[in-house]
């Protein structure tokens, strides 16, 4: 009598495809990105898409194809400015903006973002949420000041000089910061947040 030893759960269960890690990663639930069909829509609409390397069309593409690298050293995510237009529009009704943000996650954390042409816009990102979690909102001046000052001095005093001084003189631009009123909810949202986040990704950690 022969028999047959069967493969443990541990041992059959084959690794995670890039794809299904931006799918399982993203926030949510399923973004649906098994759904794109290439259709071009997100890219038509995106307002930035002329300054990216790949349209979202071809990095969807190239994320079915396991192009890892090329994908998180692309600056494609870090030029999505989160209008959601091409959500809107999408006939699958992919989360195309929920994937970017994923893959901006993914760059940042394996370290890829340094090798983009936008690698300077993780610093950015952090400067803007230091200041919502510090007054509840952002701080244009400063937010300006520090990034440039930081990345692009000379193009610090171009921008003082030209809108900078036209913004203020509009009273669009406030020269010191103001902090909303019940900032204590905020920060608990911002933690709450956080817990679900790190959660899903522990519960997909001990899932692969």
């Amino acid at each position: 009598m022969t028999i047959t030893a069967f493969p443990t759960e541990a041992v059959a269960r084959a690794p995670r495809t890039f794809m299904q890690e931006v799918i399982e990663d993203t926030p949510g639930g399923n973004p649906r990105l098994e759904m794109c069909i290439q259709c071009g829509t997100c890219g038509g609409s995106c307002p930035s898409g002329p300054d990216m390397d790949y349209s979202p069309r071809r990095i969807f593409a190239m994320i079915e194809a396991g192009m890892r690298e090329e994908v998180l050293r692309a600056n494609t995510f870090w030029y999505c400015v989160s209008c959601y237009l091409c959500m809107v529009r999408c006939p699958q009704e992919v989360r195309i903006t929920d994937i970017m943000y994923t893959l901006k996650r993914k760059a940042i954390r394996e370290g890829y973002y340094r090798d983009s042409s936008a690698s300077d816009a993780p610093d950015f990102s952090e400067t803007f949420v230091d200041a919502v979690m510090k007054y509840g909102r952002s701080f244009e001046l400063g937010l300006a000041t520090r990034y440039h000052l930081r990345h692009h001095p000379l193009d610090a005093i171009k921008l003082a000089a030209g809108m900078g001084l036209n913004m203020l003189r509009r009273g669009r631009m406030d020269l010191t910061p103001r902090r909303i009123n019940n900032l204590d909810q905020l920060h608990a949202i911002m933690d709450k947040a956080k817990e679900i986040s790190q959660a899903e990704r522990a519960q997909i950690g001990g899932g692969a």
